[in-house]
Order: C-alpha cells, then structure tokens, then sequence
C-alpha cells in the first residue's frame, strides 16, 4: 500500500495564507483544506479522499452536499437571500409549524430563530431571566454551550474556554453532571447516581450558597457532549423536573448536539419521559447552513405559584414580550 504523504503542497500552501489573515483564536485539529464533499466522504485540495466521521462536528446530520438540501438552497437564493426579521414570509412560518410538531411539549411551541447554537443558548438565557425576574441560573461541570459570553460562563468542559475572558457573566453555579462511570457524590441506599445529584443541588447549592427564588433556570445538555458524550442515569431527569417545579426554575435543555434525531427520536429528552420549558437546537437542523433555534412551551408548566396558567394566558405568550426585547 502506498503511502499518503499529508499534508499535500496544496494544503501546505493554503495553511500558510490562513495564517497571514485569519484568527489564530479557530482551533483547527488537523491540517486539512477541504475542496468538496459528498455524503460521507471529504477530498481534499491536493485530492485525497477521506471518510469524515465528524461531520462538522455533528453539524452535516444529512452528509455533505444531500441533493434535497442542495436544491432548497438554490431554489431560495433564487427566491430572496435575506429578509429583515421585520416582514414575514412562508419558510419561516413552515419551520415554525414543523418544530411545534415535533416540540417536545404537550402544549404549542413557539420558536425564537438564531444563527447558530450558542445564539440559541444565549437567547435562552435571556428568555429565562425576562420571564421569571430572577437572575441566577445553575450549570453542569464538563457541560459546553458555546463560546459567547453567556453561554461560554455555562461552558466547564475546559478552563482554557475561560482562560483571558474574566470576569465572566454573573450568577451561574456548576454542579457535577451525573456521569455513572466517574461519580464524584455518594449515593443512598436506592438512589441512582441522577438522583444524588439533583439531591446535592437541594441540600448543598439551594440550601448554603444560592436561594432558590434567585434561580432563573437549570441549563442542561440532555446528553453531554464534550464532556465525554454522556448519557446521564434514568432517575436524573425526573428528579431535575421535580426539583423545579417545587423552587419554580425553568428546566432548560442544550440539544445542538444531542437533538434532531440523533438519539432515534426528534430529542433526546423524550428518552426519559420528562417535558423542558425551553429547548435549543442548532446544528443538525439545517444539515450544514447556519441555523439555530430556540423553542418554548406556550405556558411554561414548572413555575409556582407567581406563574399560573391563568397568569400566562392573560399576559399572552412566554416570548411575546421578549420578542420585543431581544
């Protein structure tokens, strides 16, 4: 077999005029210029042929170039390329249709549409803190979120994430993320390892360091991904919806990576039987172009006593007034 000398001189030469005009701040894993793809393979400059088991880091959920999805990005550049978010028009209105269909809520979804995963998770973080008029939010060690300045303050997969950005946004407080393979909290007799975590947060975070009433939310990534792709045990998510619904916390799940029909179903929180008051997705929902999205439960269900139904159905829409203030 014959040796593949990488990277080859196109490459080469085209790694070094990056260096000249592009951020150092992009980390790039492995010398490779992409000329083309298809499905699931990649050639480069020089033309090697790769398999790509990445896909952009999770992102080309349909392989690279799917002719259907080729085609509706034509077909629309044709059309319009942009519209200001001032107008309507008939693509945006049928993504908002198809995400309340397969929303993971018993009740209608709306949506919050965004760039990309952390815009997502940053529009999430002000939906929470306008909604219930609380400013603090409880994390997940190993979790990543993105790299703007709310969502890389979730983000504790790696110290380098924070590494020249202090101080970070306010009012985020980590506990461990339930990993059954390296557990950091004992459990009681009965208890799953989701469960002992959920009981930390009650008895060591609510009770000595940060009042419930001041918790806007829990963010969450349903499966961890960077931090070891995790699948956290069955008791966790019952448990973390029991625990806010009792203090009036949003339950916020982070699916960029885990949704859009990676786990076997459209999200994986419908796995374990539990319903979130918000839920982001990016990545895999437009296969490749940049798309994100934020989607809410018409009446958010796990906010007390100051959030009635009928409290909520009177002031409208969770995000109507945050549309106006986003």
């Amino acid at each position: 077999m014959e040796k593949t000398n990488l990277p080859g001189p196109k490459t080469k030469a085209m790694i070094e005029r990056d260096h000249k005009v592009i951020s150092p701040s992009y980390p790039r894993g492995y010398p490779f210029a992409m000329d083309h793809g298809k499905g699931t393979e990649v050639w480069d400059v020089d033309g090697n042929r790769f398999l790509d088991f990445m896909g952009g880091i999770a992102v080309v959920s349909t392989g690279h170039s799917h002719p259907q999805v080729v085609k509706a990005i034509q077909e629309q550049a044709e059309k319009f390329i942009h519209i200001s978010s001032d107008f309507y028009h008939e693509n945006w209105i049928r993504l908002g249709e198809k995400l309340n269909e397969i929303a993971p809520f018993k009740e209608d979804a709306l949506s919050f549409m965004t760039n990309s995963g952390t815009e997502a998770v940053e529009a999430a973080i002000k939906l929470a803190r306008y909604h219930t008029k609380r400013s603090n939010f409880i994390g997940f060690t190993g979790a990543f979120h993105g790299r703007t300045m709310g969502a890389v303050t979730f983000t504790a997969s790696k110290a380098k994430y924070h590494s020249g950005f202090y101080p970070l946004m306010n009012g985020v407080t980590h506990a461990p993320y339930p990993n059954p393979y390296r557990p950091v909290l004992e459990r009681r007799k009965g208890e799953d390892y989701g469960e002992a975590v959920v009981r930390y947060i009650e008895e060591e975070i609510i009770a000595q360091i940060l009042p419930a009433e001041e918790v806007a939310g829990v963010l969450v990534e349903t499966i961890q991904g960077e931090g070891g792709y995790i699948v956290p045990p069955d008791g966790f998510y019952p448990a973390l919806r029991k625990f806010c619904d009792k203090h009036g916390i949003l339950l916020i799940l982070d699916e960029v990576q885990s949704g859009m029909g990676r786990t076997g179903k459209w999200w994986a929180i419908e796995h374990f039987g539990v319903e979130p008051d918000i839920i982001t997705s990016a990545k895999g929902i437009a296969s490749g172009y940049a798309a994100g999205c934020l989607h809410c439960s018409e009446i958010c269900h796990g906010l007390g006593d100051r959030y009635s139904r009928k409290y909520l159905r009177r002031e409208s829409h969770l995000m109507r007034g945050f549309a106006g203030n986003h």
